[in-house]
């Protein structure tokens, strides 16, 4: 059903981690691009999705960080610690620079195991179609609409199809509106997409960076589902009123909160009061500032109880 791709850093993974229960019980599959050398706390997330009775998807030839350029350690930790865990499917990313042999050689490394095929950008289509007779474990694909087209789509019209798109619009934080549109997918992706499921990058967007600059304005990012404009998911973006310089975090992080409350306590908000919000209004009244990583780690926290009361309670 919902697909969110992440990026396998400390906040990202500590998510996937500590959520992993919402995972299960909503079915939800994250699909996870790792990006760290260290693969530590890769490991605790992939055992917290198995211990919850959830399912990932690893990505074994990630295009982005540390093991882009040689992914013998992710090969490695499926080869001697997840061999077993049936929880965790093979993730192979098709982009523009990925050849028809290169994914024939890891679809054959893989054989005994379930695959899922994320395309992003990948020219051949067909062949691939064609060539993946022979490889019944291919269980699901994942096409980035941004890079994959109606007709590319339909060489694989006999198998599962998720539609991933980036409803997250990358900008400086002083930049962002007070609120925009952020996707309707999740209300579209069966009936009008044709696709069994559905995913995103949640508050953080495609756009990969080893590190974030400085901080002149703090934003945080929340979503909410709006019953009056027919269910369309829209994201709040709490701006700090300072952001001519790079420094008080912490004051600017207090500031983002005021208006984050003053909307939580708005008679009428569509704003849901996950555990995340709650938290969010505990450090409020604390007045304790956990750093920018915690601060997009409830974010996104936010984002996955979002949709899974969603779909909880949709008709």
């Amino acid at each position: 059903m919902y697909y969110p791709y992440v990026r396998g850093k400390q906040y990202e993974l500590i998510m996937v981690r500590d959520n992993a229960p919402i995972l299960a019980e909503s079915g939800f599959v994250p699909i996870i691009e790792p990006v760290k050398r260290s693969l530590a706390a890769l490991q605790r997330a992939l055992d917290a999705v198995r211990d919850a009775g959830a399912s990932a998807v690893l990505i074994v030839n990630p295009h982005h960080g540390d093991h882009s350029p040689n992914a013998e350690a992710i090969e490695a930790l499926f080869r001697d610690d997840l061999q077993d865990h049936d929880s965790v499917a093979v993730g192979i990313a098709l982009t523009g620079d990925s050849t028809l042999a290169e994914v024939e050689t890891l679809l054959e490394a893989h054989e005994q195991q379930e695959v899922t095929l994320v395309h992003a950008g990948f020219a051949e289509g067909r062949r691939l179609a064609d060539r993946l007779v022979d490889f019944d474990n291919v269980n699901r694909h994942v096409f980035f609409d941004e890079h994959c087209g109606k007709l590319y789509q339909r060489h694989f019209r006999d198998h599962q199809r998720v539609l991933l798109k980036d409803g997250f619009i990358r900008r400086r934080n002083k930049d962002h509106p007070p609120v925009e549109f952020f996707s309707d997918l999740h209300a579209t992706f069966e009936e009008d997409e044709g696709m069994a499921g559905f995913g995103d990058f949640l508050i953080v967007g495609d756009d990969y960076s080893e590190s974030g600059g400085p901080a002149y304005a703090v934003a945080i990012h929340l979503t909410f589902v709006d019953p009056d404009r027919d269910g369309e998911m829209h994201i709040f973006h709490f701006v700090s009123e300072r952001q001519d310089t790079p420094t008080d975090p912490a004051g600017k992080f207090a500031e983002s909160l005021d208006k984050l409350a003053d909307e939580v306590n708005r008679a009428g908000s569509h704003l849901l009061r996950t555990e995340a919000v709650e938290e969010f209004l505990d450090l409020h009244e604390r007045g304790h500032y956990p750093g920018l990583g915690y601060v997009k780690k409830l974010s996104m926290q936010h984002h996955i109880e979002t949709m899974a009361h969603y779909f909880r309670h949709r008709p």
